[in-house]
């Protein structure tokens, strides 16, 4: 239940760390695609926190960081036209100051050990409590990582290890392409969002397909999918129970 009643004193010593442990309020921004649980969420985190935008692509959450200039990031994982580790690695390359919290559904050991390549991160399931996220966003404001206790420990070497394969595998153009063309969109719209032609759209597809042995469009999908490019989620607006 991420926005359910919480220990009232416990919320309130933790809010008063947040705000005193710091000369100002932190600056948060939000990037979520489903706009329902981004406004609930930022009706609970302006509590504590300055949030001073919301996007629901991963596209627009790169203009308006490096607009905005947030001091934190809580962000999906999946979102449309660019997913949200891209976009944070990114963003990271340019302010790196900025720090980020990956607030998603997908309980995956290799997103999770993906998004800790980027150093002192946070990775929170949404059907976590809002005091968890919280804390998170306080142990990344002051240096350190939080990985949710709820996410089932596996084999983390190995999981750290497909994390890195896959990022050398693939170059930043070429998950974009992937990305895209997992969501369904043709190929005129992705060479408009990518400013390419589309005979160049099309020679990395060709490229990606030959590389990684996919056949059809199909198995693009799911090669989007395995990756974390893309997620197929139930409703995510889970605020009582996870489902």
């Amino acid at each position: 239940m991420l926005l359910g009643r919480e220990s009232v004193s416990e919320m309130g010593y933790l809010m008063e760390a947040l705000c005193t442990r710091t000369t100002r309020r932190a600056r948060v921004l939000i990037a979520d695609d489903h706009m329902l649980f981004a406004e609930a969420l930022r009706a609970y985190l302006e509590k504590t926190f300055d949030v001073v935008g919301l996007v629901a692509d991963g596209r627009t959450m790169l203009q308006e960081a490096f607009r905005l200039t947030p001091d934190v990031i809580v962000t999906d994982v999946s979102m449309p036209l660019l997913n949200g580790l891209d976009a944070a690695r990114r963003i990271q390359e340019q302010i790196p100051k900025v720090k980020f919290v990956f607030l998603t559904m997908l309980d995956d050991l290799n997103l999770a050990a993906a998004a800790l390549e980027l150093g002192p991160v946070a990775f929170v399931l949404k059907r976590s409590g809002g005091m968890e996220l919280l804390k998170a966003i306080d142990q990344i404001l002051h240096g350190r990582s939080y990985i949710t206790p709820n996410l089932k420990i596996g084999d983390w070497v190995a999981a750290k290890t497909r994390a890195r394969q896959f990022s050398r595998d693939l170059t930043k153009r070429q998950r974009d392409i992937v990305q895209l063309f997992a969501e369904g969109r043709p190929m005129k719209e992705i060479a408009g969002i990518l400013s390419l032609s589309e005979k160049t759209v099309e020679f990395h597809k060709h490229h990606i397909m030959e590389s990684f042995d996919i056949k059809t469009n199909a198995d693009l999908v799911l090669f989007g999918l395995k990756h974390g490019l893309i997620a197929v989620t139930p409703d995510p607006f889970v605020l009582a129970n996870g489902q």
